[in-house]
């Protein structure tokens, strides 16, 4: 079957949906074609974008999640919060990891020109379109867990102490990873790859041995339908609802940080300036994580429009949008992907002084800062919540 994937999150994946619903409509299979990359993307983008500027990307995210991962795991940086955030860096990471050898080895070179050798065909779909799914649909899982998890600091205060621990962080992270695994795992063992004896494109008068893929018994009983579900599943659960409830969860968190800002003022009024330092970091601690959240609606919410546009035409038989400009979108889409996973270090520089201060202590050395009140990224809310007010600090409430 002659493939054009669609699925961003494994920065491959283009117009897969598309093709394999057309070719299910057939009683009989068509004749297989040999797999060939440059009917997954368009020409004119495919080598700058991944075989340039998508590699630079994946190495530039590389070093600064490594960096995240070791400052958000130092000691005096360890809470639930924090915890998430590494799960979500590490996913970011190995979302762009395992396609590099991908890019490299096809993108930037004169290979994307020719059949995809058979020795590379397991390969290409594993690295390039199901492992990266995996990971990245870990990473909007756990984005809507950190949201979730902020917003019972801000606005339930007394229940963040019972529920928002670093062990139930970790249960969730795990979970959500094998979730996340489960939800591709029919990807794996849904065709077999056989060897396949062609023309080269690139050179006359020569052969290369390709690849063509064949769709196991259990998946051409049904071919449509098991599409049907797959993608429809991929649209709505890991696309078109966590996008809506992360908007909705962000809306509520901007919502509760102005009526903390009122409550600062209040406090500041009584003269309680330590409480209302301590709502100030808090504050500051929910405008880092919206930016974060922001970030990713912002690179995502593309990605999800064009699953929909795609699922919606395969499923009604509608031409919305031309298939090159299809390619083109999604491969721009991928770009605006990889580029948003480094920034979030940025972020963090920016909006967390202790951040900056452990990052500094990495390279000259002393004693980091372990005052939480010191810093906008671990002090938790000040609120109150049946009459008492709270104060969460670090991975504790006191009342």
């Amino acid at each position: 079957m002659d493939e054009t994937a669609l699925e961003m999150t494994g920065v491959m994946e283009f117009g897969e949906m598309q093709m394999a619903a057309n070719n299910s409509s057939h009683a009989i299979p068509p004749l297989p074609t040999p797999l060939h990359i440059l009917d997954k993307f368009p020409e004119n983008y495919a080598v700058i974008i991944n075989g340039y500027l998508s590699p630079i990307l994946v190495f530039l995210t590389i070093v600064t999640n490594s960096l995240v991962c070791i400052v958000l795991l130092k000691r005096n940086m360890r809470s639930p919060t924090n915890t998430l955030l590494v799960g979500m860096a590490i996913s970011d990471m190995l979302t762009g990891v395992f396609p590099l050898p991908i890019f490299l080895q096809f993108f930037a070179t004169d290979r994307l020109r020719e059949y995809i050798p058979y020795r590379w065909c397991y390969a290409y779909m594993y690295l390039a379109e199901y492992i990266p799914t995996i990971f990245h649909t870990a990473s909007i899982w756990l984005t809507m867990a950190l949201a979730i998890q902020r917003y019972i600091y801000v606005c339930h205060s007394f229940k963040a102490r019972v529920w928002c621990t670093i062990p139930n962080a970790i249960l969730v992270s795990i979970a959500v990873y094998v979730i996340a695994t489960l939800s591709q795992l029919s990807r794996f063992f849904e065709a077999s790859f056989f060897p396949i004896e062609v023309s080269s494109h690139v050179h006359v008068n020569q052969t290369v041995v390709g690849c063509v893929q064949m769709y196991a018994s259990w998946v051409l009983l049904d071919m449509k339908i098991y599409m049907s579900i797959y993608f429809w599943f991929r649209v709505l659960f890991i696309h078109l609802i966590p996008c809506s409830f992360l908007v909705v969860m962000n809306a509520l968190l901007i919502y509760a940080m102005r009526v903390a800002q009122v409550r600062r003022m209040q406090l500041l009024r009584q003269n309680k300036k330590s409480e209302s330092k301590k709502l100030k970091d808090s504050n500051c601690t929910t405008l880092m994580l919206v930016a974060v959240v922001g970030l990713f609606l912002l690179v995502e919410f593309p990605l999800g429009i064009l699953m929909i546009i795609m699922i919606i035409s395969n499923t009604f038989d509608i031409n919305i949008i031309e298939p090159h400009t299809l390619k083109t979108l999604s491969i721009f889409s991928n770009l605006f992907i990889l580029l948003s996973y480094p920034l979030n270090f940025f972020i963090y520089c920016g909006m967390s002084k202790q951040f900056r201060e452990t990052f500094k202590r990495l390279f000259i050395g002393g004693q980091a800062p372990m005052d939480r009140e010191y810093s906008a990224y671990m002090t938790l809310p000040t609120g109150t919540e049946n009459g008492k007010t709270a104060v969460t600090t670090g991975n504790e409430t006191a009342l």
